[in-house]
């Protein structure tokens, strides 16, 4: 039965995430609280472990879900039922692509979801940023990490101005990292 709601659960995942693993936060928050597999929690620490592992989030924490309520079978089922929908997909877009793409509605569609995508990531940025009290904290405005963010994000910003195409998302990470590691470590 937990392998049945595993890959529905993640199927629904699969099926209607659009605009990437940020985008389709809220819905694996909404499935996975749903079915009562993680708390909210374990699933904010779970997708901070999904962002820092390589490959996509979606696959690691269907693959993480998967492995905490029925093992390794539970895995490979949860994984697959979230790749599933997008390999279709996949398969179909690139038999129909040429037609489809110069279709002036499947260009309308496109443009217009773009900018419902970057709300829901923004979204969920603010949303695990309240929740977890990242900035204020019991009433008090934590000051270490308003200036990390701020100045990352300076950091980021600034290099479009500077440079076309920005900073490198890797070198942003690294300095992130090392940024926290001098903020928190030392």
């Amino acid at each position: 039965m937990i392998l049945l709601e595993l890959f529905i659960g993640f199927l629904k995942v699969g099926c209607f995430a659009f605009g990437g693993a940020y985008g389709a936060i809220p819905l694996i928050r909404d499935v996975v609280l749903s079915y009562g597999w993680l708390d909210d929690e374990m699933l904010t620490y779970m997708i901070g472990v999904s962002e820092s592992t390589p490959g996509p989030i979606m696959v690691n924490l269907a693959t993480y879900v998967g492995s905490s309520q029925a093992g390794v079978l539970g895995s490979l089922v949860a994984t697959l039922a979230v790749v599933l929908p997008s390999f279709i997909i996949i398969l179909l877009v690139t038999a129909l692509l040429k037609a489809v793409l110069k279709n002036p509605y499947v260009q309308a569609v496109l443009r217009g979801l773009k900018p419902c995508m970057i709300g829901i990531i923004l979204a969920t940025g603010v949303y695990m940023i309240i929740r977890n009290g990242i900035v204020i904290q019991d009433s008090v405005l934590m000051v270490r990490p308003l200036i990390l963010t701020l100045v990352l994000g300076a950091l980021y910003f600034g290099s479009r101005k500077i440079k076309k195409g920005g900073i490198s998302p890797i070198l942003l990470i690294c300095i992130s990292a090392a940024a926290g590691i001098a903020a928190y470590g030392l």
